[in-house]
C-alpha cells in the first residue's frame, strides 16, 4: 500500500504514473458521485440538483481537503447530497447506493477495452516496445476503477455496498443501526485498508484477464 511519503515521491521519480493516477481518480470519483446523483433524480429526489452538485466540477464533489489528500498521499473520496425519504422505489437506497460502483465498472470496461483495442490494432506506441504513457493510462484507469467498484461495494459502513445490503437485509439494517456496534464498523473499514495491496493485485489480475480475451488469452 502506498504511503503518503511515497506516494508523493512519484512526482520527480515517476512523473507521468503520479498525474495519471491523479487524473483518472479525479475523473472517476466525480463520474462516481454523478452516478449517485443521476440515480437519486430519477428516484424522484431533487437534491443533487437543488444543492448544486450534478456539476462536473472536482471541488464539488470531493472538497478541498479530499484533493489534498489525493495528491499527497494518493488517497480520494467523494460526496453525493441525497434524500432517501424522497425516493419512490421500496430499494431506493440501494439503487442509488449501488449506481456509483456500477459507473466504476463501466468505466473499467471502457478504459481496459480501448487499452486493448489500441494495442491489438495499433500496437504498443512506446518506445523499447513498451505501450505508450497514454496507452498506460488507460489500463491504470481501467484498473482503479475496478479498485474503486470493488473497494465501495464492501458491505461495511459507510461504504455504498452497506447501503445496498441495509435494504435487502433487516438483521444487517439492525446490526448497522445500533450504536454499540459502531466502533466494530469503524474498525472493519480501517482494516480495509490493510488489505489494499491485495484489492490492487485482485484488480490487476482481473484487468489482464479481461484484456486477454482480445488476444484469444
Amino acid at each position: 500500500m502506498l504511503t503518503p511519503g511515497l506516494f508523493i515521491d512519484l512526482i520527480t521519480k515517476a512523473p507521468e504514473f503520479y498525474f495519471s493516477i491523479v487524473i483518472a481518480v479525479v475523473i472517476s470519483v466525480v463520474l462516481h458521485e454523478l452516478g449517485h446523483g443521476v440515480a437519486a433524480i430519477w428516484q424522484g429526489d431533487d437534491t443533487p440538483r437543488v444543492t448544486g452538485h450534478m456539476t462536473w466540477n472536482p471541488l464539488v464533489h470531493m472538497g478541498g481537503f479530499s484533493l489534498f489528500l489525493l495528491f499527497f498521499a494518493g488517497i480520494a473520496f467523494g460526496q453525493m447530497p441525497v434524500n432517501p425519504h424522497r425516493f419512490r422505489s421500496r430499494y431506493g437506497n440501494a439503487l442509488v447506493a449501488a449506481a456509483g460502483p456500477a459507473v466504476n465498472l463501466v468505466l473499467a470496461l471502457i478504459g481496459l477495452t480501448i487499452f486493448a483495442l489500441w494495442i491489438k490494432l495499433g500496437g504498443v506506441a512506446g518506445v523499447d516496445g513498451r505501450p505508450s504513457v497514454l496507452q498506460e493510462f488507460f489500463f491504470l484507469f481501467g484498473m482503479l476503477n475496478i479498485v474503486l467498484c470493488v473497494f465501495n461495494m464492501l458491505p461495511i459502513p459507510p461504504l455504498d455496498g452497506s447501503t445496498v445490503l441495509r435494504d435487502f437485509s433487516g438483521p444487517y439494517r439492525r446490526l448497522t443501526s445500533d450504536p454499540n456496534n459502531q466502533p466494530f464498523f469503524l474498525g472493519a473499514f480501517l482494516l480495509v485498508f490493510f488489505f489494499a495491496d491485495w484489492i490492487f493485485d485482485t484488480a490487476r489480475t482481473v484487468a489482464n484477464a479481461y484484456i486477454g480475451l482480445f488476444f484469444g488469452a
